[in-house]
């Protein structure tokens, strides 16, 4: 039996971005230099911390949003996708200057694959004294995720806050970079896909064992624990005592990949706020990721808390 505690709705803050989504789809992704004719052309909401955000409130999480945005017409659509998700929007902050941000996204039709080009806008303005003026809502959370589309020390602050309160923390290290050894001091969860971990050690990521080597290594530079997510072959787990556990998925079709590692993470932050223990919330948010790729889209395609019931009761 699981020992998540069924009657507490998590509540869950997420520090980072949103962005507009701009996506085209393609019978291939085009070469360098290469002209396609798309067949269609969709615009979405997004942003790594907006779809985490998304997939927890879809999930029954009450959610807060630590964001920054411009004062145009893309954030102004941003705030109404939020409330009409039922995501608090109290906590938003605005760029007078920068435009809200986008992502260019290309859509491989028969495969689903996807290369995705960020313009981080007023994302890459969020401070460190944005952070601390919401440092009450922070501190009121069960767990707090963040990622890499907003400046690190803004996360740096947010860490300190959740660690100082207790508060579960979760870091998407996407896009890759380099992570100071104080950022990973106060993460408690380590999420990198299989490129991400290949680019943080500098060593192949294909294999379960290559996968294994390379989380006990990001354990080692200063997390609590480390999941890998490894796409249809779901997903390896070092846990704080060094365990580690190969976790994998039921195969599906997918139709549109994007998104996926995002419906995860919210997934997995959720389910660990919720009481579920390490193996059993990396399982279920591998089999909540799987479902997400059913559909075409991002936060459209994600499944809701009466569409996993199965997995998360």
């Amino acid at each position: 039996m699981s020992a998540a505690n069924q009657t507490r709705v998590p509540k869950l803050v997420m520090v980072g971005s949103s962005n507009i989504d701009l996506i085209v789809y393609t019978p291939h992704l085009p070469a360098p230099g290469e002209t396609l004719h798309g067949s269609r052309f969709e615009m979405g909401f997004g942003g790594k911390g907006a779809n985490q955000a998304v997939m927890a409130a879809k999930l029954g999480a009450e959610v807060k949003v630590i964001t920054k945005l411009g004062r145009d017409m893309y954030g102004e659509m941003t705030i109404g996708n939020y409330r009409a998700l039922g995501i608090d929007t109290s906590t938003i902050l605005f760029d007078e200057e920068r435009a809200s941000g986008v992502a260019l996204i290309e859509v491989d039709e028969s495969s689903g694959q996807n290369n995705i080009v960020i313009v981080g806008g007023a994302n890459d303005s969020l401070t460190p004294q944005d952070v601390r003026e919401h440092a009450r809502a922070i501190r009121a959370a069960d767990a707090i995720m963040c990622q890499l589309e907003t400046p690190i020390p803004a996360t740096i602050e947010a860490f300190k806050i959740a660690r100082a309160a207790g508060v579960i923390t979760v870091l998407n290290p996407a896009p890759a970079a380099v992570l100071p050894a104080e950022l990973l001091k106060y993460t408690d969860w380590l999420i990198p896909n299989e490129v991400e971990a290949s680019m943080l050690t500098g060593g192949v990521v294909r294999t379960f064992e290559q996968a294994e080597a390379a989380g006990q290594a990001l354990k080692l530079s200063g997390p609590r624990g480390v999941v890998i997510t490894l796409g249809d072959r779901g997903a390896l787990l070092v846990t704080s005592s060094g365990e580690v556990h190969s976790i994998a998925v039921e195969p599906v079709q997918a139709v549109d990949t994007t998104g996926a590692g995002d419906a995860f993470v919210g997934s997995f932050a959720t389910l660990l706020a919720s009481g579920f223990p390490p193996v059993e919330a990396v399982e279920r948010a591998c089999a909540i990721a799987a479902r997400s790729v059913l559909r075409a889209g991002t936060q459209k395609s994600f499944p809701t808390r009466a569409d996993v019931i199965d997995l998360i009761r």
